[in-house]
């Protein structure tokens, strides 16, 4: 049985006006050859120019800026593959608060400097045999910090869905909206946020093909979980959806559908090649739908979320090769 989640449409409203001046308003754009391998007209909000190189900089800043000063001041934990963590490392120092954020041992080296360039104390630990969420309870309470997950938590949802609301108030109505799904916070803001400002399209998740557990929860009607994934789109090795997300999937969301590892590949060079813009694995995973056609969209108006562009430089010059 579906459960509705209480997040609203007004809430991604009320999350944009909390992040106006701070998160860019990033640009959309357009490429005739990416609409000629569609057969569709693609709109790609490119968030990959998003403070941190990412969409998470809406959701921790959303986030951390309604903390009451006795939050403020214990400070903040979190956990992430990447780019939350940077997200929250940005976030904090800017707000002045404290922050302790749980980094995977293998994640990209680029992610982790970063995150404590911002300020952040970064710790990690090994995602194939620690279970994150429970260190980071467990910090939390230990240290009195306020936890902030990288996309299970209300205000991170309504924060990633004001990228989508910005492309509808740019480019108006759309048919069909693809947006990449690790753990579901920016899906589910999308989705939230496609509900007020283009009731009649189309919200479609799309997972790399070897981490499916949005999919499957999703055909399941609940919530799966599965094994670290093995694939190139780190930002979406996750081993299930959030509780908060899910019910949102299940109200807004038409569809999931997957792209494989060699078709992100051929994205990112598509992006690099054509377009002039450097994108994560994880980033191209709706726009890989489009170009590979993994959803029926011919013929119609099109938005894409490409969520981030962090990648270390040697990981990029050997895909790219």
């Amino acid at each position: 049985m579906t459960v509705a989640s209480p997040l609203q449409f007004r809430h991604i409203q009320d999350a944009a006006k909390r992040i106006a001046g701070v998160a860019h308003r990033t640009p959309v754009l357009t490429s005739k050859t990416a609409n000629a391998l569609a057969g569709a007209e693609l709109f790609f909000k490119c968030e990959n120019f998003q403070r941190v190189g990412a969409f998470k900089f809406r959701g921790a800043y959303n986030a951390l800026s309604q903390f009451t000063e006795a939050q403020r001041k214990a400070g903040v934990v979190s956990f992430s593959s990447g780019n939350h963590a940077q997200a929250i490392g940005l976030a904090s120092r800017l707000l002045n608060i404290p922050a302790l954020v749980l980094m995977p041992h293998d994640a990209p080296q680029t992610k982790i400097t970063a995150t404590r360039e911002y300020g952040a104390e970064v710790q990690t630990y090994n995602r194939y045999t620690e279970d994150r969420e429970a260190i980071g309870r467990d910090l939390a309470e230990r240290r009195g910090m306020t936890l902030i997950p990288s996309y299970d938590h209300p205000d991170v949802i309504c924060g990633q869905g004001t990228a989508a609301l910005e492309l509808f108030e740019e480019v108006g109505q759309l048919d069909v909206l693809l947006v990449c799904l690790g753990g579901g916070g920016l899906l589910a803001g999308s989705a939230l946020a496609a509900s007020g400002a283009s009731p009649q399209c189309e919200v479609i998740g799309v997972e790399p093909a070897l981490g499916n557990d949005g999919q499957q929860s999703f055909r399941a009607g609940k919530i799966i979980h599965i094994p670290v994934p093995d694939t190139i789109a780190d930002g979406a090795k996750v081993t299930h959806v959030g509780e908060h997300n899910f019910p949102i999937f299940q109200q807004h969301v038409k569809d999931i559908v997957t792209v494989d590892d060699a078709q992100l590949i051929s994205t990112m060079k598509f992006f690099a090649e054509r377009m002039k813009i450097v994108v994560e694995p994880t980033g191209c995973l709706g726009a890989a739908a489009a170009l590979q056609q993994a959803y029926p969209i011919a013929g119609k108006r099109v938005g894409v979320i490409v969520s981030g562009g962090n990648v270390d430089l040697p990981v990029l010059s050997q895909l790219l090769a």
